[in-house]
């Protein structure tokens, strides 16, 4: 029986609609238990127990599902399978940690980015399996430091010269170190992994450290349950479910160094009907992330992210506390965020797509949100995504995109149909930053109920259709306090403004058109609109 919860959507769909949004069903396993110590395993932190877990999921799995338990103690083991109907359960005070020995992890067709490519095993995987779950009070660890590059700016100077004494290459000028001669050489190349026929297998073994596993791979799966487990030190993305269904994930930890290359918490790919509640994550890419494929490939598989509830949830380190994209080249929709905290996060809400990706993003209701210490945007839709970190790092050099017309085809992506509500936001370089494409605005944004302190209030740009409500900006910078750039339809209602602003609205671009401002008060303003790059004053209505 699927039980089902009402998703208010975008107040661009007709009053009175909406979209529901199933939640999961839950796997139900047997109380048959294999206690791994059954199978010899030894939990000393030094002997390789791969074959001891593994024979003990597989002889739960022969007769027909129930626990596999892993009790207290340090236990190191290589790669392992899930199997259907099977729970691998670790009791408090059980650490399982994944051999260092790289030789242990097989070289495996898989899909990194949202393209088909050569990876190591994942430390965990399953593929078309049934009713699995990972479930206690453990830790997971993924021993990740010993396949991760790790980027010079990201580590104090002494932090520095003692991981570049302990060995491994320097590469980029000696701004970047690699953990082995085989991660150097993948290195050299663009996307190395990318599975295409003139690449053989001593061409992947040569490049093999830098194809890094993602820790947990769930393929094709049905009925999922994460619940009670810490995951941690990922030598590329945690948690990966990839075109599964039904997954409930409840107060999980996931944390990987901030520094961690690729280091996201979890990654949802073309799943449907999910429920991630109670967790926390603190991690070194972004946390909670939706994805569906990457252009082509992702088109392709025309599976969108869908369906998918997530509820108090604490996101700190990361490069963005919920995130769509940027491979959401097979849409995401229906998607409903509520009550999360995002504590010193680069971005808070990321929304990322860029040309050549296509897809449509829509039906996405975010409400109750908190948000601390931001180093970037509080709220940002960016359409030109550079595969760079959010915030620049010391010394590095960025450039606005160039800004052109483009055909609008399959490939051109598409972000409409949100609504979010009810965010405080108390510290972030900037409040709420729109950048649409010129053939292709972000349009159909509704944004209400928010107080906003940032350094920068509100930047718009080729955006459409976007109503901002019962809002105060309480903005460093105040000429002006909100900036909007080819943009039209536009509806501000309700806004509290700074006073003493030297001006309101800045208006650049001659597509600027229909900007509306009602029930707001403009006393104390020097001015409430200045113009320029070829737009006219006279857009901007005020009631």
């Amino acid at each position: 029986m699927i039980r089902s919860i009402l998703l208010i959507g975008g107040l661009a769909l007709s009053a009175g609609a909406f979209a529901r949004i199933p939640l999961p069903v839950r796997p139900v396993f047997k109380k048959d238990t294999a206690n791994i110590l059954k199978f010899a395993a030894v939990p000393d932190g030094a002997t390789l127990n791969t074959r001891s877990i593994q024979s003990a999921i597989d002889a739960i799995h022969r007769k027909g599902g129930g626990v596999v338990l892993i009790p207290r103690g340090l236990w190191i083991t290589g790669p392992i399978v899930l199997k259907s109907r099977v729970n691998l359960h670790l009791a408090d005070g059980a650490l399982l940690q994944f051999t260092d020995d790289h030789s242990q992890y097989s070289l495996v067709e898989g899909n990194w980015e949202g393209l088909p490519q050569m990876r190591n095993q994942s430390p965990i995987s399953s593929t078309q399996a049934t009713d699995i779950a990972i479930t206690g009070k453990g830790i997971i660890d993924g021993n990740g430091d010993g396949w991760r590059m790790v980027k010079k700016e990201k580590l104090t100077e002494s932090n520095w010269k003692k991981l570049v004494a302990s060995g491994g290459f320097l590469g980029d000028n000696g701004r970047s170190w690699y953990p082995s001669q085989t991660s150097f050489n993948g290195s050299k190349y663009t996307n190395p992994g990318v599975i295409s026929p003139e690449k053989d297998a001593a061409f992947y073994e040569s490049v093999k450290d830098y194809l890094r596993p993602n820790l947990l791979v769930l393929d094709r799966c049905k009925r999922i349950l994460l619940e009670g487990i810490t995951f941690q030190n990922s030598a590329a993305w945690c948690l990966h479910p990839l075109m599964s269904e039904d997954i409930t994930v409840r107060n999980i930890f996931v944390k990987n160094p901030w520094y961690a290359q690729n280091g996201d918490g979890i990654d949802l790919e073309s799943c449907r009907n999910v429920l991630i509640e109670r967790s926390t994550f603190d991690v070194g890419d972004d946390a909670l992330c939706m994805k569906s494929g990457r252009d082509a490939a992702g088109r392709k598989r025309g599976m969108p992210v869908e369906n998918v509830t997530i509820r108090d949830c604490t996101v700190y380190a990361s490069h963005g506390g919920f995130v769509i994209g940027s491979e959401m080249s097979g849409g995401a929709r229906n998607i409903d965020v509520q009550n999360c905290s995002f504590i010193g996060t680069d971005i808070g809400l990321r929304f990322k797509t860029t040309r050549g990706r296509g897809g449509v993003v829509e039906n996405i209701n975010i409400r109750d949100i908190h948000m601390i210490n931001i180093p970037g945007e509080a709220i940002l839709f960016d359409m030109y995504y550079a595969a760079k970190d959010p915030i620049a790092l010391v010394g590095e050099k960025r450039e606005a995109p160039r800004v052109e017309f483009k055909p609008v085809d399959e490939t051109t992506p598409v972000f409409r149909k949100f609504h979010i509500s009810n965010v405080q936001v108390n510290g972030a370089a900037k409040g709420i930053f729109l950048r649409g494409l010129p053939e292709m605005s972000v349009k159909d944004i509704v944004l209400e109920n928010m107080f906003i302190r940032a350094d920068i209030a509100v930047e718009l740009q080729d955006a459409e259709g976007i109503t901002l409500k019962n809002i105060t900006l309480a903005p460093k910078q105040m000429d002006p306090v909100v900036q909007i750039t080819n943009s039209k339809n536009i509806s501000f209602d309700l806004i509290r403004f700074p006073g003493a602003a030297p001006a309101l609205f800045r208006l650049s671009g001659d597509r600027v058109s229909d900007i509306h401002v009602k029930g707001s008060d403009a006393a104390g303003a020097s001015s409430r609109v200045v113009a320029e790059f070829g737009a006219s004053a006279g857009a901007l209505h005020w009631k």
